[in-house]
């Protein structure tokens, strides 16, 4: 394919009315989702320490309980609510692998306030990686604008996502059981992008479905696995907001969710039909480059490395550090 055909490809993608408005609502969603990832790692790390309970093995149900009286966890999780139906109403109009990387925005914006809020810096091996997960998640949204293409979703499409899905709960829930106990934030935060890279799928899935006026029993069943998924997700969710910081969290969804939901449109819809060889390439190198972004961040983000060493640096806005090392200003939280 020429210069001159990837240009005209590129315009005519960007002259869809309904592409440009996908696009805004789902930054509107990152934006969001940003902002509730912040106040819901702080409601957790507040319940985690009045509890007594270490929650980076899996939070009880006691813990559980305890975060719907939080105010700053109901606020997050009403943010987050704000950040669905954004996306939501995004792939109502636009293709899933268009809508589903720009979430990486909500990167940026959680790491300047965690920043803010528990006075650890970025250093530059973090920023590093930070940098490798929205250029790379933001170098597939060029390329998908260029080449997504809406496809009709069979019913055998959906007996493969489905079937997949429950593959990848078994084996999740099978490692969770067994591996608890070793596991840390990048398990729960992988095995949650996973989820939720299925949970936009089904979205996808059923609100196509119903824009044509076809809900049956297979329909139903969308909508039981999407729940499903979405409660397993956010339980991993709330766990790795025990053990690592917050724009560790959203790295791993913001590059995970998006390459699951990718490699479902490409493989099982079909929506990069029209891709060419270079193209595809260059999704799986862009892919893996956002990846160990996501590990390098969990490797080297500055409240990993202080925590692990248990260093007292004074932290929140009013530099005062609590005995157990978390802000001053989630006292109250």
């Amino acid at each position: 394919m020429s210069v001159d055909e990837v240009s005209d490809q590129l315009v005519g993608a960007f002259q869809n009315p309904a592409l440009l408005l996908g696009i805004p609502l789902a930054l509107a969603g990152a934006v969001f989702m940003s902002l509730g990832a912040q106040y819901q790692h702080r409601g957790v790390t507040k319940v985690e320490r009045l509890s007594g309970a270490d929650g980076a093995t899996g939070l009880t149900w006691h813990q559980i309980r305890a975060l719907l009286t939080r105010p700053s966890w109901i606020l997050g999780t009403l943010m987050l609510g704000l950040a669905i139906i954004c996306q939501l109403s995004a792939l109502a109009i636009a293709p899933l692998i268009v809508v589903q990387p720009l979430g990486a925005i909500a990167l940026v914006m959680t790491t300047l306030l965690n920043a803010r809020v528990s006075g650890h810096a970025p250093t530059r091996r973090s920023l590093t990686s930070i940098f490798a997960c929205v250029g790379g998640i933001f170098l597939f949204v060029f390329l998908a604008a260029i080449f997504a293409t809406e496809k009709d979703v069979t019913t055998e499409n959906l007996f493969v996502i489905l079937t997949t899905l429950l593959v990848v709960i078994i084996i999740l829930g099978a490692c969770w059981l067994i591996l608890r106990h070793r596991m840390r934030a990048l398990f729960y935060v992988i095995g949650a992008g996973v989820l939720y890279g299925f949970v936009a799928t089904l979205a996808k899935v059923i609100i196509k479905r119903l824009q044509a006026e076809n809900f049956d029993w297979l329909t139903l069943v969308c909508v039981i696995a999407l729940i499903a998924a979405a409660a397993v997700g956010a339980y991993f969710v709330q766990t790795a907001y025990s053990s690592g910081p917050p724009d560790l969290v959203i790295a791993g969804l913001t590059v995970v969710d998006p390459i699951v939901a990718v490699v479902i449109g490409i493989v099982v819809l079909g929506e990069a039909a029209a891709a060419p060889v270079w193209a595809l390439v260059a999704f799986v190198a862009i892919g893996a480059v956002a990846v160990w972004g996501v590990v390098g961040l969990a490797r080297y983000h500055p409240q990993v490395l202080s925590e692990s060493q248990e260093l007292g640096i004074a932290r929140g806005s009013d530099g005062q550090a609590m005995p157990d090392g978390k802000p001053a200003s989630e006292r109250d939280q």
